[in-house]
This record gives structure tokens, C-alpha cells and sequence, in this order.
């Protein structure tokens, strides 16, 4: 059926930063509105994404027609008759993935935030003509996206269709001179694309995605659940991030994490990268397909909560890396260090105490996306936090079933009933969990998903072989995953806050309500002028922390706004709050448990 709603974008002004769109929609309804979203799937805030739309205009075949505006995302054009045509410029200078960029170098869009939704004509065919416009420095550009394609070369600018507005806007859209590699994947092709000045080992980079999305693939049963895939790749000095969708991801990552030629074992960073494409095509399955009932369908006009994100962000982080150690592509030290940090990063947050796993995800639209100087002291998140009750929910139904069940199965039990679009009700996790194991886990989750604290990873960890340690930090800069240095300082007090320098200014960033500086007075945002008479640089607050004992009272001068403050800070002891796991196999039985665990035969 030919479209009935046809797009029509350009990269008309680079410079400028503006795109050109048109949408025109056949027969329109007598009173026509066109909305564009207020949020982006995968990403779970009010964006207002209608805030960069410019000279917004229409016209039938009669001439211009006069559109009233409804709300801040929502244009009414009333009595258009044959083909009511919409034009505008989006301005578009927002480097993530979850909006649009554009330059002389590249341009990126998500549909979200360029292409106007005609109302009530949703489920119809869609299309999308991309052009490059007048300006020369578009004309060897190349298109990137998942979209079905209508005509012009691969890769090419060209037309491109859509059997509805949610399918045309869940396809990212790469337009530059990327470079492009090809691998394929249980026969199904797929593809990479990376935007950005870079000299990384793109062959590695290939090969080691390739054995991570084979995992995947066959964990879920051996077939991919689209005809292609696009892995867009955007590399920047320093960024991180990405978005899924049903055919695609859109990913930013810093250059210096792809790999290099001659790399031998996988750096840090290298190893992050990873767990980002691997968690993003994760979610090709979990969120993609697997949904929460909230979201189906989507209702891109308002928030839809859930308190079901910990499982479709917390399970996929928990697999994300799970997948790069099954692919091959680090090893169990690797994981370990990461799993270290993770522990980490969630028991350091004041927050554990304060909020659950449910609240978090019904929260995010309100929190996660919008984090401030207290943010830690009362939150927690359902991707870090999430991935460890994935872990310790896999570890405990191993154990209590004798192995006979585990996440592995209760994922692809998910999979075989939810994978066709029917969403997964509120409790529709925890009671499909309930029926695959036979076994009654109301309590555990009720400490794991509905109550705030810690969870019970010690008892789980050395049942699979793994001890969990503890020490103080070494350094502010200290995330964690590794046992420290053989002979501790002598010294070493703590403060409880974080702190920053910027313009010659040092800072508190956030101030722990447990924390010496909170009860000598300190708060977020105070700029620190003194300490013990002595300016109060970045370095010398660091040299003063180290080279402190615990109790030793300290004069600081801070200003906050223009008021200047004077108080004692008497510091602490710094707190075992830095985690790593470490194996023990002084079990045989229980090295066994972990070897089948993290290296499941397929």
C-alpha cells in the first residue's frame, strides 16, 4: 500500500545546524493535528523535543492554511483539503543518542525529534526521502539506517518506508562519511558505522562483536529476530551512551577505547565498549520485543511508568558483560573487576538505604534523568543496583532448584511468551519467575525489588565460588574491582564529599549526609577558599586527605554564594566501602557451580 504520509528531510543549512523537513499527509482528517513526541523510547524523560522546531507553516492545494498550536508538542490545521503539506527547520546541535546532530561534517537524526506524527494516522504506511540538500559539503555523504529502503544505492540517499509512525521513528539515522564494516550473524547480515576521526583496530573491534551478538543470538534460540542489524558508532574526546532499537543502536563512546593495533588483552576501556554493544543488542530482545505492558503501545505524547525497569535495564546490564565473558571476548578477571566496581558503585550510595529497586524505575521520569548534588544520597539506580539483583535472582534460583533452573531459562521463557508484543503485566516477572522455578520467591523479592537496601550477594557469591572483600579507598579516584596496594598508607582520613576544580575554583560537587564535611556544615555547591590557612586547591585537598589521620580537626574557609563560611571539619576514618571479588576455589564443588554458571555449554 503506498504511503499516505511521506517525509521529506534535508540537511538543508549544516553550518546553521538545521535540518529541513516536510510531512505531507494524504486526504487529512477535516481537523488535522501533528504532534511530535515528548520522549524517545529507551530513554525515559520528557525531552520537549518540539522546543527546537522553527517556522512551522502548511499549505494545501488551495495555498497556505493557518495552524493553531494545541500544547508545547502539537500543531491543529483545520479544513485542509487533497494533500496538506507541513514544512519547518529543526535546529539540531545535541550530540547524543537520543536526539539529533547536525554540522559540515555529519548529520544525525532520531525521528523522535524531527518528523512531525499525523494524528489518527499512525498505523498507516509511512515514508521517509532523505536528500542532501544544497550545501557542497553534504554531497559525498553517505545514509546509514535500518529503515527498509525504497530506491537509491545502498547506502545512498534515497526513499525509505515504514509500515507505521512508531516503525519510522524507531530507526536512527547516520548521514556523513562513516566508515562501514559487514559481518554476519546466524546468516543474518549486520552492520557497522562509525562516525569520528579515530585509528582504532576496527577488525578487533568486528570480530569481537561479532562472537558477542552470536551469544546473544543463541541464547535466545539460534535466530536473530530481524533481517539486518546497524550498529551506529559515534566516536568523541569523551562521551558514553546508547539507545536501542528494534533493527539498530545508536551508540557514543570515547576514541580512546576502541582498540589498537597491536592491543593485547582488552583495556578498561576497551572492555566498557564492549559491555555497551553488548547491552544495547541485548535489548533487540529485552525491551525491544519483550515489553512492559506500559508500553504497549507506546504513548510518546506522556510519561509511562513501570516499575519493571530494574528487570529490562537491570537484567540487561547484569548480561551485558555476562555475554563479552561468554563470547570469548574478556576473561573472568576482567569480569570480575567489573562486577568489583559495580558492588562498588552501589554501596557507596547513601541512597541504598532509601529507595527500592520499584521505586527507582516508577521514578525515572521524574529522577534518574534529572540528577543533582543529592542524588546519591537518596537514589539508587536500576541499571547498576538492577544488575546485581539480576545476578543474585540467577544465583538464587540456581541454588535453590539444585541448577535445575536459572535467569537464563526464566529470559527465554520471556522471551517465548512476551517476544510477540504481549506486555509483560507488573507482577508478570516475578510470577513467571514463580512458574518456572515451581518455587514460592515473594520474600526474595520483596527484599530484592520492592524494599531499599543492600542484597544478599556474599552467601550467593561464595556458593558459586567467590569471595566478596572489602577495603578503604586509596583515592577519590579509587572505583574499586581490585584488592589495592600490598601495604597501605599510613595515613588517610575521609571527608565525605566530592569535589572539583573549574576556573581555579575548588568545588563540592555532593556531600555525603554521613560524611565529616555534611556535619561541620559543608553542602553542595560551597567553593572552598582555605584549609588550615593554606588555598584550598584540587591537589591540596587530596595531599590534605592523605596525609591526614582520622580526628584531626581542620580549619576551612569555603564561600557559599557570596557569604563566606567558617567552620572546624573534623575528619574520619575512611570507610571499607571499596569492593572486589576474588575466586576461591577452595570448593571444588563450588568452582564447578561457577564455571557452569559464567560458561554455559550452547
Amino acid at each position: 500500500m503506498p504511503a499516505s504520509v511521506r517525509y521529506h528531510v534535508c540537511p538543508a543549512a549544516p553550518a546553521a545546524h538545521r535540518f529541513h523537513v516536510t510531512v505531507s499527509i494524504d486526504a487529512p482528517d477535516p481537523v488535522q493535528d501533528l504532534r511530535l513526541p515528548a520522549w524517545i523510547p529507551g530513554s525515559y524523560t520528557i525531552r520537549d523535543f518540539a522546543r527546537h522546531l522553527i517556522d512551522v507553516r502548511a499549505e494545501d492545494v488551495r495555498g497556505p492554511v493557518r495552524l493553531e498550536r494545541v500544547d508545547s508538542d502539537t500543531w491543529r490545521a483545520r479544513g485542509a483539503q487533497g494533500v496538506l503539506t507541513v514544512s519547518y527547520a529543526v535546529y539540531a546541535w545535541e550530540l547524543t543518542v537520543r536526539t539529533a546532530h547536525l554540522d559540515r561534517t555529519h548529520g544525525f537524526f532520531n525521528g523522535t525529534s524531527l518528523l512531525l506524527a499525523a494524528v489518527g494516522r499512525e498505523d498507516e504506511p509511512h515514508a521517509l526521502t532523505l536528500d542532501p540538500g544544497p550545501d557542497p559539503a553534504t554531497a559525498s555523504w553517505r545514509v546509514a539506517t535500518s529503515l527498509p529502503r525504497v530506491d537509491g544505492a545502498p547506502w545512498g540517499w534515497g526513499t525509505f518506508e515504514a509500515d507505521s509512525y512508531d516503525a519510522l521513528v524507531d530507526h536512527p539515522v547516520e548521514l556523513g562519511t562513516f566508515s562501514l564494516d559487514t559481518f554476519d550473524v546466524a546468516g543474518v547480515p549486520h552492520h557497522l558505522a562509525v562516525t569520528g576521526q579515530h585509528r582504532g583496530d576496527l577488525a578487533r573491534l568486528v570480530r569481537d562483536v561479532q562472537a558477542i551478538c552470536a551469544e546473544h543470538v543463541a541464547f535466545f534460540g539460534g535466530t536473530p529476530p530481524m533481517d539486518g542489524y546497524l550498529f551506529l558508532l559515534t566516536v568523541v574526546d569523551d562521551g558514553y551512551g546508547g539507545l536501542e532499537h528494534r533493527a539498530s543502536t545508536a551508540l557514543i563512546a570515547r576514541r580512546d577505547d576502541l582498540p589498537f593495533d597491536g592491543m593485547d588483552a582488552p583495556t578498561a576501556g576497551y572492555s566498557t565498549l564492549l559491555g555497551l554493544f553488548s547491552h544495547e543488542y541485548f535489548h533487540t530482545w529485552n525491551v525491544k520485543r519483550i515489553k512492559p505492558a506500559a508500553f504497549t503501545p507506546y504513548d510518546l505524547s506522556r510519561r509511562a511508568h513501570t516499575t519493571l525497569l530494574w528487570a529490562f535495564e537491570g537484567i540487561t546490564s547484569y548480561y551485558d558483560d555476562l555475554g563479552v565473558l561468554r563470547a570469548g571476548a574478556i576473561d573472568t578477571a576482567a569480569w570480575l573487576e567489573g562486577l568489583g566496581k559495580t558492588i562498588t558503585r552501589v554501596r557507596r550510595a547513601a541512597g541504598l538505604a532509601h529507595q527500592s529497586l520499584a521505586d527507582s524505575s516508577f521514578d525515572a521520569w521524574t529522577k534518574l534523568y534529572k540528577p543533582d548534588e543529592n542524588t546519591a544520597n537518596v537514589q539508587i539506580s536500576y541499571y547498576s543496583k538492577g544488575s546485581l539483583a539480576a545476578l543474585a535472582l540467577d544465583l538464587h534460583l540456581r541454588r535453590e532448584t539444585d541448577e535445575r533452573v536459572n535467569l537464563d531459562d526464566v529470559m527465554r521463557a520471556l522471551w517465548a511468551r512476551h517476544g510477540t508484543g504481549a506486555g509483560v503485566p507488573e507482577d508478570g516477572v516475578e510470577a513467571l519467575v514463580a512458574e518456572v522455578s515451581g518455587c514460592d520467591l515473594s520474600a526474595f523479592f520483596d527484599q530484592l525489588v520492592r524494599a531499599p537496601g543492600d542484597l544478599p550477594l556474599e552467601d550467593l557469591l561464595a556458593w558459586a565460588g567467590l569471595r566478596l572483600h572489602a577495603r578503604a579507598a586509596t583515592s577519590p579516584d579509587d572505583a574499586g574491582g581490585k584488592p589495592g596496594p600490598d601495604s597501605p598508607p599510613a595515613t588517610g582520613a575521609w571527608l565525605g564529599a566530592r569535589w572539583r576544580a573549574r576556573d581555579g575554583l575548588t568545588t563540592l560537587d555532593a556531600v555525603d549526609p554521613r560524611g565529616p564535611a555534611c556535619a561541620a556544615g559543608l553542602s553542595a555547591g560551597d567553593v572552598l577558599v582555605s584549609i588550615d590557612g593554606l588555598r584550598a586547591t584540587k591537589g591540596r585537598v587530596r595531599t590534605w586527605l592523605d596525609r591526614s589521620h582520622p580526628g584531626t580537626p581542620t580549619e576551612v574557609l569555603a564561600f557559599r554564594r557570596d557569604e563566606l563560611v567558617r567552620t572546624e571539619v573534623t575528619l574520619g576514618t575512611r570507610p571499607a566501602d571499596t569492593w572486589w571479588v576474588a575466586l576461591d576455589d577452595a570448593d571444588p564443588a563450588a568452582a564447578a557451580r561457577r564455571t557452569r554458571w559464567l560458561r554455559p555449554a550452547r
